[in-house]
C-alpha cells in the first residue's frame, strides 16, 4: 500500500513561491515592531502541560494538543507535555522565570507556530503563526494605544486600508450585561447568543435567551441598548467636522465613539467596575486620536473575546471579507500572577499570519517581484572536463555578491536553457571549450534571446547592468 503524501489535516506544506510570501509579510511586521521599541523573544514549541491547562477556559482546553507520556506510561493515556496553543501564557512564563533579568517595562515581540485541535475552515489552521507584541509592566492605557498603533502601521504597511480595530473593555461588558438585569452566570449564554445578532436578527436572539434560560424582560432590555447603539452612526454623522477642543475637526469615527462612550454612562450607571472600565475606553480613545490610528478605532461594546485571562481592554481587527479576525488582544494583569504569585501588568496583540496572507492572496496584494527567479544567472556545465571551471566561475560570480544557480549535469545546452527558463532566471552563463580557451564567457539573456561574448571578469558587472536595464 503506498504510503500518503498529503500533510495531516489542518497542516500545510510551504514551496518556495508561499514561503517567500510569509517571510515578506513576516519581515515587514517584524521591521515595524521593531521600530516602536520591541525586542524578539522564542519560546520552546513543547510547554508542560499543567503550564496550558487552565489558562483559556474550557472550550481552549479541549483545543490543546497533548502529548503522551513516552514508555510504559504510553499505554495509559496520560500527557504531561502539550504543544503551545497561544504565545502569551508562553510569554508570561517566561516573564515569571526571568523576572530579576528582564527590564522594568518588557516590551517583546514573537513571531512563531502555534498549535490547536481545532476544525479546519477557510483561514484557519491546526498548525498557524501568530505575530505577537506586549508590553508588560505598566497599567497605563498609554500601552493600548502603542499596541493598537503598532498593529495599525503593520497593516497599512502590507496594504490594507479598510480595517477597524473594534475596541471594548472586559469590565465594561459586565457593567452592560448586569445593567439589563442578565445574571452572572448567564454572562456567557447572553453573549454567545448576542454574537448571532447579525446573521438571525433581533427575534432569534431573544428566542435564544429564553432557550438559555435568560428572563426576557433582560433579553428585550439588552437588545434595546444594542439598537440604540446602532442609531448613534446616523448622528455621529451629524456632528463630524464640527471643531474640537484644539481647532480640528471632529471626524465621523471620534464622534460615534463619543456618543458610544456617553451612551455607556447612561446605561451602566453606578456599575463601579462598569464605570472604571469606560473612563479606561475613554483614556485609551484619547490617547490614539494622538497618532494616525484614531480613525481606525471603534469602540465596539458587542465584542467579547473568549480567552478567559482578559481583565480590561480587549481589541479585534477586521476586515469587510473576513468572517473571522485579522488579530486581537487585550490586557491580562492576572496572567503572570499564576507562575509568579504576584501580579504584572500586561498587554498585548497578535496579529494572525494565517489570515493575513489569505486575504492579501485573494486581493492580490503582494508585490510582484516576490515571484523573482531563485538566482540572477545560472552557471551551465559545457562538459565533464568543464566541471571545476564551472564551479569556479559560479564560486566567483557568488563571491561579487551575486545569486548564482549552477546547473549540476553536463547536459545538452538547450535543456540547460530550458531549465533556466523554467525557473525564470533571467541570465546563463556559458563556458564551451573555446571560451576556456580565451579566458571569455558567454552571457545569454533569456528574456530577449541576446548573446554576448567578454571577457571572464567582466561576467559580474555586466549581470549588473542587464539586471538593472530590466
Amino acid at each position: 500500500m503506498q504510503a500518503r503524501t498529503q500533510p495531516a489535516r489542518g497542516m500545510r506544506d510551504f514551496l518556495p513561491a508561499d514561503v517567500r510570501r510569509r517571510e515578506y509579510v513576516i519581515g515587514l511586521i517584524k521591521e515595524v515592531y521593531e521600530r516602536y521599541g520591541f525586542e524578539p523573544l522564542e519560546t520552546p514549541a513543547v510547554e508542560n502541560i499543567e503550564t496550558l491547562m487552565g489558562k483559556y477556559g474550557e472550550e481552549g482546553n479541549q483545543l490543546i494538543f497533548k502529548i503522551l507520556k513516552r514508555g510504559e506510561h504510553e499505554r495509559t493515556g496520560e500527557a504531561d507535555l502539550a504543544l503551545r496553543y497561544d504565545l502569551t501564557v508562553p510569554l508570561a512564563r517566561v516573564v515569571a522565570e526571568y523576572r530579576d533579568k528582564l527590564p522594568k517595562f518588557f516590551k517583546r515581540y514573537q513571531i512563531q507556530p502555534v498549535w490547536r485541535a481545532d476544525r479546519p475552515a477557510r483561514g484557519r489552521f491546526r498548525e498557524f503563526y501568530q505575530c505577537d507584541v506586549d508590553v508588560l509592566g505598566s497599567r497605563s492605557m498609554v500601552v493600548e494605544a502603542e499596541l493598537c498603533a503598532a498593529a495599525s502601521e503593520a497593516l497599512q504597511r502590507l496594504g490594507f486600508n479598510d480595517f477597524t480595530i473594534r475596541l471594548n473593555h472586559r469590565q465594561v461588558l459586565a457593567g452592560v450585561l448586569d445593567a439589563a438585569g442578565i445574571s452572572p452566570d448567564k454572562h456567557g449564554d447572553a453573549l454567545v447568543a448576542l454574537d448571532k445578532l447579525d446573521k438571525i436578527g433581533r427575534e432569534g436572539v431573544a428566542k435564544e435567551f429564553s432557550e438559555r434560560g435568560i428572563a426576557p424582560e433582560a433579553g428585550h432590555g439588552l437588545l434595546d441598548f444594542f439598537k440604540k447603539l446602532g442609531e448613534l452612526e446616523h448622528a455621529a454623522q451629524i456632528v463630524a467636522g464640527e471643531p474640537t477642543e484644539n481647532g480640528s475637526a471632529l471626524s465621523e469615527t471620534a464622534a460615534l465613539n463619543r456618543a458610544t462612550l456617553g451612551r455607556l454612562v447612561e446605561f451602566v450607571g453606578d456599575h463601579e467596575a462598569g464605570a472604571r472600565g469606560i473612563d479606561e475606553l475613554s483614556y485609551i480613545v484619547t490617547f490614539v486620536e494622538a497618532s494616525s490610528t484614531g480613525a481606525k478605532i471603534k469602540i465596539d461594546p458587542g465584542l467579547a473575546r473568549g480567552l478567559s485571562y482578559y481583565t480590561g481592554a480587549i481589541m479585534e481587527i477586521n476586515v469587510p471579507d473576513l468572517a473571522g479576525s485579522l488579530g486581537g488582544g487585550g490586557r491580562y494583569d492576572n496572567l503572570v500572577g499564576m507562575f509568579l504569585g504576584q501580579n504584572v501588568p500586561a498587554c498585548g496583540f497578535a496579529l494572525g499570519l494565517e489570515r493575513i496572507i489569505l486575504v492579501m492572496t485573494e486581493r492580490e496584494m503582494f508585490p510582484r517581484n516576490l515571484a523573482e527567479a531563485p538566482a540572477e544567472v545560472m552557471v551551465t556545465i559545457w562538459n565533464e572536463a568543464s566541471i571545476a571551471d564551472s564551479l569556479k566561475l559560479a564560486s566567483d560570480l557568488r563571491d561579487e555578491g551575486l545569486k548564482v544557480d549552477l546547473y549540476p549535469d553536463a547536459d545538452k545546452i538547450g535543456k540547460q536553457f530550458k531549465y533556466a527558463s523554467s525557473r525564470n532566471i533571467p541570465l546563463v552563463a556559458i563556458v564551451g571549450d573555446e571560451e576556456r580557451e580565451r579566458g571569455d564567457v558567454s552571457l545569454k539573456d533569456m528574456r530577449t534571446g541576446e548573446q554576448m561574448l567578454m571577457p571572464r571578469e567582466r561576467v559580474a558587472q555586466t549581470v549588473r547592468e542587464k539586471l538593472s536595464e530590466a
